[in-house]
Parts: C-alpha cells; sequence; structure tokens
C-alpha cells in the first residue's frame, strides 16, 4: 500500500502542474504595481459588461503611444495577451508573425501585450522583450502593461496565451484562451471576417 502512495502521488502532482499551464502569475497585486492613475476616459467598463467598447492608452516597445482608436483602423484585430516566460506564448509567436503578414492587405492586423514587462520597466527588460519577439518572427506592434490596458482587458485574464478578437468598434467577439497552430488560427480570423 506504501509502494502505491509512492508511485502515485508524484504521478498525481507532476498531472496537476502539467494541467495548470501558465498560470499568470505576473497579474496577481497588479493594481499595486502599475504605474499610471485611473481617470474616467482611460478605462473600460466593469468586467463582464460586453456591450461597451475596449478603451484605453499604453506604450509600445518601441515607445510608441497606442490607444483603443487602433482598432478602428481595421475591421479585426487580434490581441494575444503573453508573457515572457511563458513556453506556450512564445511557441506560437511565429506562426502569429506570418499571419500578420499574410493577411496585412485584409482588414486584420495583431497586436501583442505583454503581460509580465509593464511601462517604466528597466531597459534589460525590454530589450529582453523585444529579443524574444525578433527571435520569434511577431513583427507586429506589442503593448507595454499599464493600469489602463489591464483595466481594459486584461482583470480577468487568468492565464496565457489569452487571445482577444476585437472589431472596429473595440467590441470583443469573441477571446480564446490557450495557445493553437496557425491553421487553428486562420480558421477562427476567416470566419470573424466572413461575418
Amino acid at each position: 500500500m506504501r509502494k502505491i502512495y509512492k508511485t502515485c502521488i508524484p504521478l498525481l502532482s507532476l498531472s496537476l502542474l502539467l494541467l495548470s499551464g501558465c498560470a499568470d502569475k505576473s497579474m496577481q497585486g497588479i493594481e499595486d504595481r502599475v504605474p499610471g492613475q485611473e481617470t474616467e476616459d482611460s478605462l473600460s467598463p466593469e468586467s463582464g459588461d460586453v456591450s461597451a467598447p475596449v478603451t484605453f492608452e499604453a506604450r509600445d516597445l518601441e515607445g510608441n503611444t497606442v490607444s483603443s482608436q487602433l482598432f478602428s483602423e481595421t475591421k479585426l484585430t487580434m490581441v494575444n495577451v503573453w508573457a515572457t516566460y511563458c513556453n506556450p506564448c512564445l511557441r506560437e509567436m511565429p506562426g502569429l508573425g506570418e499571419l500578420a503578414g499574410e493577411y496585412a492587405a485584409e482588414e486584420f492586423r495583431i497586436v501583442g501585450i505583454i503581460s509580465d514587462v509593464m511601462e517604466g520597466e528597466e531597459q534589460k527588460t525590454l530589450d529582453y522583450a523585444a529579443d524574444l519577439v525578433e527571435q520569434t518572427g511577431a513583427a507586429y506592434p506589442h503593448l507595454l502593461l499599464n493600469k489602463s490596458l489591464y483595466d481594459a482587458l486584461l482583470t480577468d485574464v487568468t492565464a496565457v496565451p489569452t487571445t482577444f478578437f476585437i472589431d472596429e468598434n473595440g467590441m470583443i467577439l469573441d477571446t480564446v484562451i490557450g495557445s493553437m497552430d496557425k491553421s487553428a488560427w486562420e480558421e477562427i480570423i476567416n470566419g470573424l471576417l466572413e461575418k
């Protein structure tokens, strides 16, 4: 009987660890860590209100200011929330980079949100994130986390990658938790573009 416990307990522990995926611990306590002040016009509606558009203002890896206005520039925006420590995130990014190039002429764009790199981080942290983007070929904008962006999209994100599909009005059309291969993403993108 003791032998069974010695075998089962480690296997059960390993199974739970593997099933947990990339739980995004970087977002715990974000309210205390993210620079910036809340303003009425920079926050999205309370979590669960799908009738109001997503609004935010943030900086990208190059230091450019980006706002939710970017949604109005295309019919569909894929917002991929990832983390520098998340292997499934990094594995899917080359395919996302290819999709960004292939759909460039379409009414579609991809934007990344780096959930564990915030505005105001040390340069070496920003450089590390930029190196990962370059290594994976994910040549699309990647936003740095701040309070506005967190409140707009990430309040209910508990695992990465999490991907949102947002229309030209800033409305969330679909949410996917977990990574997918390029062909699975193409199927979702094409289906949403046809609507």
